[in-house]
């Protein structure tokens, strides 16, 4: 099991994410800093305070939240004290966003916001994951504040059917787009017309799509679970990103994986 976070490939970007592996979950939770302060704070927050027991409904998971948000926003509005007054009145009215996706040993999951988890079966060539539809990317992601109630309407739960042949693994909403991406293009046939939609919306998601779609031949196993599970360190997420983005295939974005 590994957990790999890095930054937007170039200089001076704060990395916003957070990626956490143990011998009893991964979870990845992507801060987002377009609204609210303490982004990255946020996010390794609920990584680092995430329950060993899984979490299968959503009065235990808001139950959680209600346990841990009030240290979080103590901590940091003292800190933000310190700032300017614009600072502390923008932690005041909007506090600190992220999401958070996860998934025990035991199969269970929970996501919040376009974070996703996936689990794929080596033998049978198939893709579980907790996502809706690829166009769905393109909507707003549900993200959790430390310091209003979460929606019940953002928060997915279920449970992986796991056996031995299968790689579960979490990620990032870019990383995320290109996986399932890559997934609808390997069985064009059955993804046709959820591709089409994703064309259709024209987003620089579609862009993405259209790049792709050039490509004469998708091997899933070979050309995308291999290579993230060859990425065992930041470099080397970094240089096979880097090789998508010239690729024109994914985001430009922070990048967060972890594998059970």
């Amino acid at each position: 099991m590994r957990a790999i976070s890095i930054a937007k490939i170039g200089e001076g970007f704060v990395n916003e994410d957070a990626a956490k592996a143990t011998e009893k979950w991964i979870a990845v939770s992507d801060g987002a800093g377009g609204g609210g302060v303490f982004a990255e704070m946020w996010s390794n927050y609920l990584v680092d305070k995430l329950p060993d027991e899984a979490i299968t409904d959503y009065k235990t998971f808001d139950d959680w939240i209600d346990g841990i948000w009030e240290h979080f926003y103590n901590v940091y509005e003292e800190i933000a004290k310190e700032e300017n007054g614009l600072f502390l009145n923008k932690f005041y009215d909007e506090g600190s966003f992220a999401t958070l996706v996860a998934v025990w040993k035991d199969g269970c999951w929970i996501s919040y916001g376009d974070s996703v988890a996936f689990c794929y079966d080596r033998k049978t060539g198939e893709l579980q994951h907790t996502f809706g539809h690829i166009v769905d990317f393109n909507n707003p992601p549900y993200l959790i504040n430390c310091k209003d109630p979460s929606d019940e309407k953002g928060f997915r739960c279920g449970r992986f059917e796991i056996n031995e042949s299968c790689m579960v693994f979490v990620a990032s909403d870019a990383l995320a787009h290109y996986i399932l991406m890559m997934y609808e293009l390997a069985h064009k046939d059955r993804y046709a017309e959820e591709l089409q939609e994703a064309i259709d919306a024209q987003t620089k998601n579609s862009n993405l799509i259209n790049s792709a779609m050039h490509l004469r031949k998708v091997d899933f196993a070979k050309d995308v679970i291999r290579k993230l599970e060859n990425c065992k360190h930041p470099q080397q997420l970094k240089a096979h990103i880097e090789r998508l983005r010239r690729l024109g295939f994914i985001a430009l974005d922070d990048y967060s994986l972890a594998i059970l």
